[in-house]
C-alpha cells in the first residue's frame, strides 16, 4: 500500500483520543502553570487547534485580548507547508513591544515545530504553551502539560464521533 494511501493513524502508528472532558482538564492545567509565568497581555491562538485551548486559558487567567495567527500545515491526514493566511494584529504586537514580550501564544500541539518555528520568528519574545508536544517540537515549547511520542496520533475532541472501539488486544491501535 502507498503510503499516501494511508491514514494519519496508520502512518503515525498509535492512536491517542482525547475526549472534552480530558482536554479541558488538560487546558486547565496548562493554565495553572502559566498562571505562575503571567501576567499575559493578550492570547494569541494559533489555528485552528489553538481557538478551544486559547479560549479556555484566556477565561481562566482572566486576559480579555485574544487574537489569533493562522498558519496551515494540516489537513486532516498530512502536514505539508506552511501558509501564513493570517498574521498577528498590528495592535497585538504592539501590546508586545513588537518582539512578543508578555504576550502568550497557545496552540493544542507542538508536533514537528515547523510552525512553532514560524511562530517564535514572528515573536521571539512571546511565551509559546501548548497542551501536548511531541519529542521534535518540543524544544520550541515553553510550557505544556503532555508529552507523547513523535508517532502518536492524536484524535481531538472535536475531530471525531463517540463509536464503539475494539480492545487493544485484538488489534485496535
Amino acid at each position: 500500500m502507498a503510503d499516501s494511501t494511508l491514514s494519519a493513524q496508520e502512518r503515525a502508528g498509535k492512536a491517542f483520543p482525547v475526549s472534552w472532558d480530558q482536554f479541558h482538564r488538560d487546558c486547565r492545567a496548562l493554565t495553572w502553570r502559566l498562571n505562575e509565568v503571567g501576567p499575559f497581555h493578550a492570547v494569541i491562538a494559533i489555528t485552528r487547534g489553538g481557538l478551544v485551548p486559547a479560549a479556555i486559558v484566556a477565561r481562566e487567567l482572566g486576559v480579555r485580548v485574544i487574537d489569533t495567527v493562522c498558519i496551515a500545515s494540516y489537513d486532516h491526514t498530512k502536514q505539508g507547508d506552511l501558509q501564513v493566511l493570517k498574521s498577528i494584529s498590528e495592535a497585538t504586537a504592539r501590546l508586545g513591544g513588537g518582539t512578543g514580550k508578555g504576550l502568550l501564544i497557545v496552540d493544542d500541539l507542538v508536533d514537528t515545530g515547523k510552525t512553532g518555528k514560524m511562530v517564535r520568528e514572528m515573536m521571539p519574545d512571546a511565551h509559546f504553551a501548548t497542551v501536548y508536544a511531541k519529542p521534535k517540537g518540543r524544544p520550541l515549547v515553553d510550557t505544556f502539560i503532555t508529552e507523547v511520542s513523535q508517532d502518536t496520533w492524536i484524535f481531538f475532541p472535536w475531530d471525531t464521533a463517540l463509536s464503539f472501539q475494539p480492545p487493544i488486544r485484538d488489534g485496535a491501535a
